[in-house]
């Protein structure tokens, strides 16, 4: 977990760095690194860019509501429509998952340009007549806004995963 922690942190540091931070030798971290990797515990490495200096100004977290449960050959559908519709669209994706909350069966997380880019996007979603969209909600994030509370990063998860291994002994 102190690894997996470290890499959450920064993961272009080399595994003799992360051998200091978590107080291994480079061999072992370079073990339990690709050990997490052949598992499946690391699906990644990437970064967080400044998303505004990327020139988007909105991040939005939207909700969507169905009318009806979709069999596996309407999800499908919904995935390929989706994927190739995708690459057209005016916005950025960040996540697209089903859930369950507040009356909602899934929710789109995307960066828009504008909040032109933003109309776009619930265009887009009502595009997908076969789902039966009966609702479309969303909350907006200003990315200009001087004000943040806790800005997207992974390092504050980081520090809860070292927590999840001590929950799990207990």
């Amino acid at each position: 977990m102190k690894l997996v922690s470290e890499l959450m942190k920064n993961s272009r540091r080399s595994d003799r760095e992360l051998a200091r931070a978590i107080g291994a030798s480079q061999p072992t971290v370079t073990r339990i690194r690709n050990k997490l990797e052949k598992e499946g515990y690391v699906k990644e490495y990437t970064m967080i860019p400044d998303f505004r200096k990327l020139g988007y100004e909105l991040l939005s977290l939207t909700f969507v509501r169905l009318r009806k449960d979709l069999s596996e050959k309407e999800i499908e559908k919904a995935r390929e429509t989706a994927r190739e519709s995708m690459k057209k669209a005016g916005f950025g994706f960040l996540m697209l998952e089903r859930g369950i909350g507040f009356e909602y069966d899934g929710a789109f997380l995307t960066l828009h340009e504008s909040y032109s880019s933003y109309v776009e996007f619930v265009n887009w979603l009502k595009e997908f007549s076969f789902l039966e969209i009966s609702a479309v909600d969303s909350f907006l994030i200003n990315l200009a806004d001087e004000v943040r509370y806790l800005p997207l990063t992974l390092s504050v998860l980081s520090r809860h995963v070292l927590t999840l291994k001590e929950k799990k002994t207990k």
